[in-house]
């Protein structure tokens, strides 16, 4: 997959078969139109192509209250846009300006004069432009004035597909991590840096590596135990997760991000580690003891041992 940040250099795509988005999660819906997106570009002799934004638009329009989370990180979406088969990817900067243009002016001189494209696929409730007042209507006068090919994905194959971002995003907002791996194609990520914390887990035998998300837009899936696969040091591994604020050991009632990795020696302070949720062991609670939370927490790792197996 080719990555242009310059619409400069996006003239040199071949025939470019279009469509636009946000494709955040790059779900399997996305999949859907990727799929067309390949097999129309195979039709024209052209090449798959998205235009999307380097930040999302709500953040750049709202930036103080977007209360936006989003479900990948500028990377995670490169890397899955590439492994659905999408050939091109056009970053553009979303800024106030552009925001401004009209219908008219966005399809001719981006879509047109900027990219060249040859045919532009888009949904089937699709509006662009200044205060989103283009619609399909419109497209299909563009599409004759511009001389480009136009196709409209239809209501009832979105619908069948039953997918959106929305839909995984409750999914995670309810801890339902095995729900949210189906709509999307795989398992969800987080990915951040391993930071020093209060080190609860080592005076009860579960030592933890805490994990701060430095994306601040990311998604967390709700307060709970997780079964998790862990990516650190270039090395696989195993684990389970808590999400919350250790009522049981904590008077911090601040929220962290803790994993305790099984069979793990080495010292990872400061490391980057990805994890990815498989599934969802309980809710956070708070024991009446130590004791009591020591027992749980060997059984935690017994379920998800057996489902990480």
């Amino acid at each position: 997959m080719r990555i242009f940040t310059n619409l400069e250099e996006a003239n040199s795509i071949i025939k470019p078969v279009l469509t636009t988005g946000t494709f955040d999660g790059v779900h399997q819906g996305h999949h859907k139109i990727i799929d067309r997106l390949n097999s129309a570009a195979q039709e024209i002799g052209g090449q798959s192509t998205l235009f999307t934004f380097a930040l999302h638009p709500r953040i750049v329009l709202h930036p103080n209250d977007h209360g936006l989370e989003l479900l990948n990180t500028q990377a995670e979406k490169f890397e899955h846009l590439e492994k659905a088969g999408l050939q091109n990817l056009i970053v553009h900067p979303f800024t106030h300006d552009f925001s401004r243009l009209s219908a008219t002016e966005y399809v001719r001189d981006i879509l047109v004069q900027k990219i060249g494209v040859s045919k532009l696929i888009v949904g089937y409730d699709h509006h662009f432009g200044r205060n989103r007042e283009g619609d399909f209507k419109q497209l299909i006068e563009f599409a004759d004035l511009y001389q480009f090919l136009l196709e409209e994905i239809p209501a009832h194959e979105v619908e069948d597909c039953q997918v959106s971002s929305t839909k995984i995003r409750l999914a995670l907002s309810e801890g339902k991590v095995d729900h949210a791996a189906k709509l999307l194609g795989y398992a969800y990520e987080l990915s951040g840096k391993i930071v020093k914390g209060e080190q609860l887990g080592r005076e009860i035998g579960f030592p933890t590596a805490n994990i701060e998300v430095e994306y601040t837009n990311k998604l967390v899936p709700s307060n709970g135990v997780y079964a998790v696969r862990v990516n650190v040091l270039g090395q696989q591994a195993r684990g389970m997760m808590n999400i919350g604020v250790k009522p049981t050991v904590s008077s911090l009632k601040q929220k962290t991000l803790e994993v305790h990795i099984f069979d793990w020696q080495q010292d990872i302070y400061g490391a980057e580690m990805k994890l990815e949720f498989i599934d969802h062991i309980r809710e956070e609670i708070k024991f009446d003891t130590k004791e009591q939370l020591i027992e749980r927490l060997h059984q935690d790792r017994v379920e998800a041992e057996s489902i990480l197996a």
